[in-house]
């Protein structure tokens, strides 16, 4: 053990301050090593995690849309109401997506996932029983409160956890969404039939893959004993002036556009190749081939990306694909539909690579928290207005010349605030930690 004089002189030459006579301070935290670094079969186990966690977040979403006729018809549900439900998973993805990096410094980022997948589970399978669109909306809200939390906070568990393996990981988290986007969509409609044709068992029949997701993040709490906050210095240090940052306000434009698209994709692609005379299953196959091409580019993209400086030409290249979707749908809707499907699941893919840039934006988990709750809350209102708006465009218009014109032309802020959010910066450089209260 060291004297307390050769402790005061180690701390004179590693900080040049003078050497006090009280006793020294307990050292400071330092980062949180990698789970795979500590134990393989400890890493392998929140990899598994944070996939099947992925993989819950959007099925509350996207298993409703085949079904709301029956959900309408069953609830008494009004049309008005129907057409407020596209919206309402980004305002809830924005709302409670705010409150996760506070959540996170009470009590962890692992609970508080953990929390937020039961909160899914119980939501997806308690609305399979509720007999009124009050108590359906409600608890659809609670179940994206769950995804919210758990949207902003996945990428600071991979930040405190993988902090030299953040682009395979939000590859894998990506991947993972993106399969359970595409699944829910693509069978729930037979999932359904095959339970008896109720739309009760078809929704409620996704609470079975939440119920998994949260028995393994509890097992991963138990194995590793680490639900407490972050020491990182990130959370502990205060939180930062986020809005000081232009490469924060710029993450949260980008990721506002690409979401706008992607809802507008998401809900108005089958109307949009059904009017140019395709049929409703081809139309169907179009817009799952649509977001399945995300599942293998949403796992290698984050990757490349992160091996760059900064990542720019990821950002031309995915919009160049959505511009020239957006016109081959204009021109030649049926010509070249399977072109056009593809090229709007490349141009999708701006998502990953949005998570990709939070993640490389900050230096540590609880800068990577504030920051993806402020880029993925301030980007999910946004994005709000952008589904309705297309939907307004078409029914006053009677065609898709003005809608798509609308999502073509948001393709140009998004291309060059994008190229600014993609340079390489970190927001620990551009904002200061406000003085500590009292």
């Amino acid at each position: 053990m060291l004297s307390a004089s050769s402790e005061a002189a180690s701390r004179e030459a590693d900080s040049d301050t003078t050497a006090r006579t009280t006793p020294a301070p307990a050292p400071a935290p330092t980062p949180a090593p990698a789970v795979g670094h500590r134990s393989g079969r400890l890493g392998w186990l929140l990899a598994a995690a944070v996939a099947l966690a992925a993989f819950n977040l959007r099925p509350v979403v996207t298993s409703l849309g085949p079904l709301l006729h029956q959900v309408r018809d069953d609830l008494h549900m009004s049309a008005t109401v129907a057409g407020l439900l596209t919206a309402v998973p980004s305002f809830c993805f924005a709302i409670f997506g705010f409150a996760a990096p506070a959540l996170a410094r009470r009590f962890g980022p692992t609970v508080v996932v953990t929390a937020g997948l039961g909160a899914i589970t119980a939501g997806v399978a308690a609305r399979a029983f509720s007999g009124s669109t009050a108590v359906f909306l409600l608890l659809t809200a609670l179940a994206l409160a769950g995804v919210a939390v758990a949207n902003v906070l996945i990428p600071v568990v991979i930040k405190r956890y993988f902090p030299d393996r953040v682009g395979p990981m939000i590859g894998l988290y990506s991947m993972a969404l993106s399969a359970g986007t595409a699944l829910a969509a693509a069978v729930t409609v037979p999932l359904t039939s095959a339970l008896g044709g109720s739309w009760r068992q078809g929704l409620g029949i996704w609470a079975v893959l939440g119920g998994l997701a949260v028995l393994v993040w509890l097992v991963t709490l138990a194995v590793r004993r680490d639900g407490r906050p972050a020491r990182d210095g990130g959370a502990a240090a205060g939180r930062l002036a986020i809005t000081r940052s232009r490469t924060a306000w710029a993450l949260a434009v980008f990721f506002g556009c690409q979401a706008t698209g992607a809802y507008a994709v998401m809900g108005w692609l089958s109307q949009i190749f059904q009017d140019a005379g395709v049929s409703a299953g081809t139309s169907g196959m179009l817009l799952a081939l649509t977001m399945a091409i995300g599942v293998p580019i949403s796992f290698v993209l984050p990757s490349w990306a992160a091996r760059r400086g900064d990542q720019r030409i990821f950002v031309v290249v995915l919009a160049g694909c959505g511009l020239a979707a957006y016109l081959g749908l204009a021109l030649a809707p049926a010509g070249g539909q399977w072109l056009w499907a593809v090229l709007l699941g490349l141009s999708n893919c701006a998502f990953p690579l949005t998570l990709t840039m939070i993640g490389l934006r900050a230096r540590t988990s609880g800068g990577v928290a504030q920051l993806s709750a402020f880029a993925q809350g301030v980007g999910y209102l946004i994005s709000i207005p952008g589904p309705i708006l297309v939907g307004t465009l078409y029914q006053r218009t009677g065609g898709w010349d003005l809608p798509l014109g609308f999502l073509a032309v948001l393709l140009v802020p998004q291309l060059l605030i994008g190229l600014r959010a993609a340079r390489a910066r970190h927001i620990e450089d551009e904002v200061t930690a406000p003085p500590a209260a009292g």
